[in-house]
């Protein structure tokens, strides 16, 4: 996709008299005018510094105030890999694919996608401000939730991913880092499904196979490396569920080979410590989704019909609201992910500057080595033309010198 090529269907872009203030992009100001494409005519000149949001391995996201309306929108700046044998930054496809499938979905439980900037090195996406947090650091602050306050969210969820997968898109990354709230302080928080960087259109006729996600919250199909389907998603929100009503993760073991191999064994069961107010229809919801083959699975809109979301009388729709979720256990599940977040963060940063400190050495290795073969074609051409020079004369004199050295 050539510069200027990102359009987004259906919106105005950031262009025309709307003007755009970037909050935290103080090392572009210098470049923007020369280096910067945006999707649809908007002058990057317009960004102007002040807030960073958050960063992560590829990219910063970064506030950004579009001045004719005041609405706040975030800039998901992602860094391009500048060769194919590069190991830092994204594949130009990849961001591609996203930027495609974003364009492609408009849902209120969707994170909208407005615009698309983009450089020699970087791509730029505005897309919704979502200031709400994490939906399980959001529970995890509150004192007591029923089950029907845990389903409010899961409805959510489900009404999202059953549009994804109208439109044969696949998530393959649901887990609770990606499932945010737009705004915490209303009354009835909306879900916004964020991070669409594995996502996939899946094409009939097509087996697409992969083998990212994270460990706990990926299907036996992944881990097979079979072919996935829109029922991969469907796995991951069986294990959203789980967690939520217990505060423990289904599968989760001492290393991530363990955790792998509880999934593929299926090892998983509902004890009485950790569930013990938990109505057994919001099990039998659980092991409908926590299927081995994923054809036997729900679907998004089978989970929607289910009688733990939409309940068939009163009696079900009442034990619902009685039913709590093991707040304390909650905390604590939420508590370990939130240190192993920081702890895989910290690590991935000093692999990153250990990567680039090998790159450096590496660079200044191979200068060295140019340097030094320079050197040995040069002596080598110059001790050549002196015995050529040299001739019949010079091995005269190294005789003669030879037996006066000798005499």
């Amino acid at each position: 996709m050539k510069p200027g090529a990102w359009g987004h269907s259906g919106t105005a872009g950031l262009a025309g008299a709307c003007s755009v203030v970037g909050l935290g992009f103080e090392c572009y100001l210098g470049c923007l005018a020369a280096d910067w494409c945006p999707a649809q005519g908007v002058s990057p000149q317009v960004l102007h510094p002040v807030l960073c949001v958050a960063s992560g391995h590829f990219g910063q996201v970064r506030e950004v105030l579009e001045r004719a309306t005041g609405t706040r929108w975030a800039g998901k700046f992602l860094k391009l890999r500048k060769s194919a044998s590069s190991r830092l930054g994204l594949e130009r496809k990849n961001v591609e694919r996203e930027v495609e499938i974003l364009q492609s979905l408009q849902h209120c439980n969707i994170m909208a996608l407005k615009d698309v900037f983009e450089s020699r090195s970087e791509v730029v996406l505005i897309v919704e401000l979502i200031s709400g947090g994490e939906l399980f650091d959001f529970i995890a602050a509150k004192e007591s939730l029923t089950e029907s306050e845990a389903i409010e969210f899961i409805e959510q969820i489900l009404h999202g991913v059953e549009y994804m997968h109208s439109k044969r898109i696949a998530h393959f990354d649901l887990k609770p880092e990606n499932i945010m709230l737009s705004d915490k302080l209303v009354p009835h928080p909306h879900i916004k499904i964020i991070d669409f960087g594995l996502a996939q259109h899946l094409t009939q006729g097509e087996e697409y196979r992969s083998l990212c996600g994270t460990p706990q919250y990926i299907a036996p199909e992944v881990i097979n490396y079979e072919a996935l389907s829109e029922g991969t998603d469907m796995w991951s929100i069986g294990v959203i569920t789980y967690i939520l009503l217990s505060g423990i993760s289904p599968f989760q073991g001492d290393t991530d080979e363990e955790t792998l191999r509880n999934i593929l064994a299926m090892n998983y069961e509902f004890d009485d410590y950790h569930f013990s107010q938990t109505t057994a229809m919001a099990k039998d919801f659980i092991q409908k989704l926590l299927v081995k083959d994923q054809n036997e699975r729900m679907t998004a809109e089978e989970s929607l019909l289910h009688p733990w979301i939409k309940p068939l009388n009163r009696k079900q729709a009442a034990s619902r609201c009685r039913s709590s979720i093991n707040m304390k256990n909650f905390k604590k599940f939420n508590a370990r992910r939130k240190w192993k977040m920081s702890y895989n963060m910290v690590s991935a940063c000093n692999r990153l500057c250990h990567l680039q400190l090998l790159c450096k050495a590496s660079a200044k290795a191979n200068e060295e080595l140019v340097r030094k073969t320079a050197e040995r074609k040069a002596f080598g051409t110059n001790r050549g033309a002196h015995k050529r020079r040299g001739g019949k004369n010079g091995t005269l004199e190294k005789k003669e010198g030879g037996r006066e050295r000798n005499e």
